[in-house]
């Protein structure tokens, strides 16, 4: 049986204990890696967690992810902080009093290597037929450890388990493995799952263990038939969180390109076809996209925004700049669709929380910061539509709203009155409906007849209102400056 103590009495793991030598005797039964703030709906007991305590930020943070643990019953808390020389002392005190073994992990030691070595122990112990099962787990082992990546890692997997495989992220994106036409579906029921593995339409979904993510950014291992409980596909889950670590942290060296670049294209200082060429873009055509939650956790709203984005822009650059997160990438068709569907796949596991996202239109080079600007106001625009998420691409908005869109609200409100109030007074005194009969008549561009049939009143009627908005307005709607000005004004608010 593996123990909590056998993990220390692994020379290459070089663990420390921390706290805890009074459960060094608790057995370890899966390994689970996490970054989410409270996990505890992905544990059932026994796990040894791993975790690059991404999600701290102060030591209220420490109570909710510790006691989570400890409600679900996890044998031990391997942890390290790349960005401190030791632990938070929160997170210390919280795994004492919770009881939970918190054993440190050197810096220099990546978690794939424990992963692999733990998995690898766990297969040893847990087989009953030894040779044939140890054999299953050390194949799936060395198609890793070869580097052969995920995809052969998940054919090998459907060929150990006789069954299809597919990784599937929770923007409904099939990562590796055939199509799967109901993929929605299932994230759903994923993401609404109490507790996981969980067996939907006779197919087993399974969390995948990774460091990084957040629980609406991440992978789900999915096979057909009952595995809830078969080691071979905990174990597949488990290494295919190693491969998922492994993306998490070639996004990461990608991404220090780009907060150079988005500063630059911000500023509009500085050349940026060095930035470009460092990049390795050759692309005639750009895009920027801008996200921000209503949460402001702008790091997992990074997180999510590169998922989305994963299946059509897959190189895409990823910088917070502020409580948004912006993206550039070379042009491609159907983003906006493509955005919007993966968004809505997700929606179950956002809550309350809103999710936008402004897409500018295809610029070339010269053209990135008007383009971050214009991502960045259709952005705001979305702001005022209805929905947890809502994505809108400068292609779709007219000129005049994306010029509102970059104007303060206070600022829109103060001009809606300074060119509207006195009918708008007027109509609050009488109860009429001066303002409504001024749009329609400027939307429907100054045709009397189509107006008035819009507005089921005789023509005179029409005349009568319109005239009266010019008198308390003081300006000739003949005139087509003052059209604008009175269109603009209806729609700044």
């Amino acid at each position: 049986m593996l123990l909590v103590r056998s993990l220390l009495r692994m020379p290459e793991l070089r663990l420390r204990l921390v706290v805890g030598e009074e459960y060094l005797d608790r057995p370890v039964t899966r390994l689970y890696g996490t970054e989410l703030p409270d996990p505890a709906r992905y544990l059932s007991g026994g796990e040894l967690v791993l975790s690059g305590l991404l999600w701290h930020r102060s030591a209220t943070d420490c109570e909710t992810f510790v006691g989570s643990l400890a409600h679900a019953g996890v044998a031990a808390l391997a942890a390290s902080d790349p960005e401190a020389r030791e632990l938070p002392a929160a997170l210390v005190e919280a795994c004492r009093r919770h009881g939970v073994p918190l054993l440190e992990v050197p810096i220099d030691l990546s978690f794939a290597t424990i992963t692999e070595r733990v998995v690898l122990e766990l297969a040893a112990e847990r087989v009953g037929d030894a040779g044939a099962q140890l054999g299953r787990h050390r194949r799936l082992l060395t198609v890793v450890a070869d580097g052969g990546g995920l995809g052969e890692l998940v054919a090998a997997g459907a060929a150990e388990l006789d069954a299809p495989v597919r990784v599937l992220s929770t923007t409904g994106h099939v990562v590796a493995g055939p199509e799967l036409p109901d993929a929605a579906v299932f994230v759903r029921e994923f993401l609404q799952a109490d507790r996981l593995p969980r067996v939907v339409r006779r197919t087993t979904l399974l969390p995948v263990s990774e460091r990084g993510g957040s629980r609406v950014a991440t992978w789900i291992v999915v096979v057909e038939g009952d595995r809830a409980h078969d080691e071979v596909a905990a174990e597949l889950a488990s290494l295919v969180g190693v491969e998922r670590t492994r993306v998490v942290q070639e996004r990461r060296i990608e991404n220090r390109a780009a907060g150079p670049l988005l500063r630059e294209v911000l500023t509009g200082s500085g050349d940026l076809g060095p930035r470009l060429a460092a990049v390795g873009w050759d692309a005639a055509e750009f895009r920027v996209v801008v996200a921000s939650s209503s949460d402001g956790r702008v790091e997992q709203t990074a997180a999510l925004l590169e998922e989305v984005l994963a299946p059509v822009a897959p190189h895409a650059l990823v910088s917070v700049h502020g409580d948004e997160v912006y993206a550039i990438a070379p042009s491609g068709p159907g983003w906006a669709d493509a955005v919007r569907r993966a968004l809505r796949t997700v929606e179950p596991g956002l809550g309350s929380v809103r999710v936008l996202v402004g897409i500018s239109s295809a610029v070339g080079a010269a053209g990135l910061r008007g383009a971050a600007e214009e991502a960045s106001h259709a952005r705001r625009l979305g702001e005022r539509r209805p929905g947890r998420t809502c994505v809108v691409a400068g292609e779709e908005i007219a000129l005049h709203q994306l010029l509102l869109a970059g104007v303060p609200e206070e600022l829109r409100g103060s001009l809606r009155r300074r060119v509207l109030g006195p009918v708008l007074d007027y109509d609050a005194e009488h109860g009429s409906d001066l303002v409504g009969t001024l749009r329609v008549f400027l939307d429907c561009s100054g045709s009397w007849t189509t107006a008035a049939a819009r507005l089921h009143v005789h023509v005179n009627t029409l005349r009568y209102r319109v005239g009266r908005v010019e008198e308390l307005l003081g300006v000739d709607l003949s005139d087509f400056t003052s059209r604008v000005d009175l269109y603009l004004a209806l729609h700044a608010g």
